[in-house]
């Protein structure tokens, strides 16, 4: 069924230049080596990969941001956007402004598709079969009859536009969104390799408790690493652009660990699978089953939760999307605006110029007792000695308190995950 009102030709001209933008973010931010150089092939080759949708779930739990942010009523909340489970599920805290920004146009029109919707659905039922289980042709008609025509020109040219399979994209809820974009591909592509080599990663989903999640690991997933297909896979850095990680996090990744980048990866999947109760780890489910299990809320992003649908609803106009870098966004906030900040892993993927230009314009614009929350790749502390030591003496780094997140992170694919406060009073 094709929408009322042809997507029009000016809009399509937007999304082409939405495009552009974000091809030329990304070369800004990833391109730092010579075209013709194998590193230089492998950040153009990263570049290419990244320019659609990526992240139909970002993968850093909620949950663990909400406590470090301790998120307050008059709060600001500046975030990096991905794919917008994050920054919707921050308005289960009631804070007072969300600022989502992101180089990627198609996490700036997933981000809008989820505002337009909760505009227009007053069930919580129909929120959750849209993005939920995001498998429905019913889906698709509700998007037709009562979202597309509220939706900005940009985004509903973007979701009417058509993939490289002929087919309208916002046709992908109703095949299970979570199975496209980047990462959902690269999930599907890990399950034919391990299902292919004897090990299938659906077998965790028959844990009932984490004694057995740990045996199932051990029979179906473990074995994998020591496949010689699966030993050169790993080896060369293209093959993981799928989880989104540019060359520059690909080695400190590597070198996050006696084993390489084997060891890496073995020790984020172990506890991935057997660190969490699976009932109740969304992204556990994800990576095993490639979609949430409805039934329970405890195994749903906060934002998709039957308590917090009227909540997040009432307050979704309180979110703002702007695709930037968010070291431009914040250059044209004024001073002492923001009182939070989720960085996710970008300042992995910066040199210490844009280190220290981003945290002279976070620094800039705080509030006193602001906080900022980012991870990292490696375990590592990755600010000390990149930027100048003026700019982060105004800040506390919470050393205890980012290891103890870290450890109920339940994503399970970052080193570190990093908390700093802006003290009330600076010496």
């Amino acid at each position: 069924m094709a929408s009322e009102g042809p997507v029009t030709d000016q809009a399509t001209r937007t999304v082409r230049a939405v495009r552009r933008t974000t091809s030329k973010g990304l070369t800004t931010a990833v391109h730092r080596s010579k075209a013709l150089s194998k590193a230089g092939l492998l950040e153009r080759m990263f570049t290419l990969a990244f320019s659609g949708l990526v992240y139909p779930q970002i993968w850093e739990d909620p949950v663990v941001d909400m406590e470090a942010l301790a998120l307050k009523p008059d709060d600001h909340v500046v975030a990096i956007a991905s794919g917008s489970c994050n920054v919707l599920s921050y308005l289960t805290a009631d804070p007072a402004k969300i600022s989502a920004i992101d180089l990627n146009g198609a996490h700036i029109a997933l981000g809008k598709l989820k505002l337009a919707a909760l505009a227009r659905m007053t069930r919580h039922d129909t929120f959750l079969r849209f993005f939920g289980q995001a498998q429905s042709r019913d889906n698709i008609a509700f998007y037709d009859r009562e979202i597309a025509p509220h939706l900005d020109a940009t985004s509903r040219a973007y979701w009417e536009g058509r993939g490289l399979d002929g087919r309208r994209r916002i046709g992908m809820f109703a095949g299970n969104v979570y199975r496209f974009g980047l990462l959902g591909r690269f999930i599907g592509a890990g399950h034919l390799l391990g299902r292919a080599l004897g090990c299938d990663p659906r077998k965790m989903l028959e844990a009932r408790d984490l004694a057995e999640q740990r045996a199932l690991f051990e029979r179906h997933l473990a074995p994998v690493f020591d496949k010689p297909l699966v030993r050169w896979l790993i080896r060369q850095p293209a093959s993981l652009y799928g989880l989104g990680i540019p060359p520059a996090q690909y080695k400190a990744l590597a070198a996050d660990g006696a084993d390489g980048i084997r060891g890496a990866l073995y020790d984020r999947l172990e506890r991935l699978a057997c660190g969490f109760d699976l009932k109740a780890n969304y992204f556990a489910r994800q990576a095993f089953g490639r979609g949430y299990e409805p039934a329970e809320d405890a195994a749903l992003p906060p934002y998709l939760q039957r308590a917090h649908f009227e909540k997040v609803r009432a307050r979704a106009a309180r979110v703002s999307y702007h695709q930037r870098a968010i070291t431009a966004f914040l250059a044209e906030q004024p001073a002492e605006s923001c009182d939070a900040y989720v960085l996710l892993d970008a300042q992995d993927w910066m040199n210490d110029a844009d280190l220290t230009a981003l945290w002279t314009q976070i620094t800039r614009t705080s509030r006193p007792s602001a906080r900022v929350i980012f991870r990292t790749a490696a375990d590592e502390r990755l600010l000390p000695g990149r930027v100048p030591a003026e700019i982060l003496e105004q800040w506390r780094y919470e050393e205890d308190k980012s290891r103890a997140l870290n450890a109920r992170d339940r994503s399970a694919i970052y080193g570190g995950f990093h908390l700093y406060v802006r003290p009330e009073a600076v010496a």
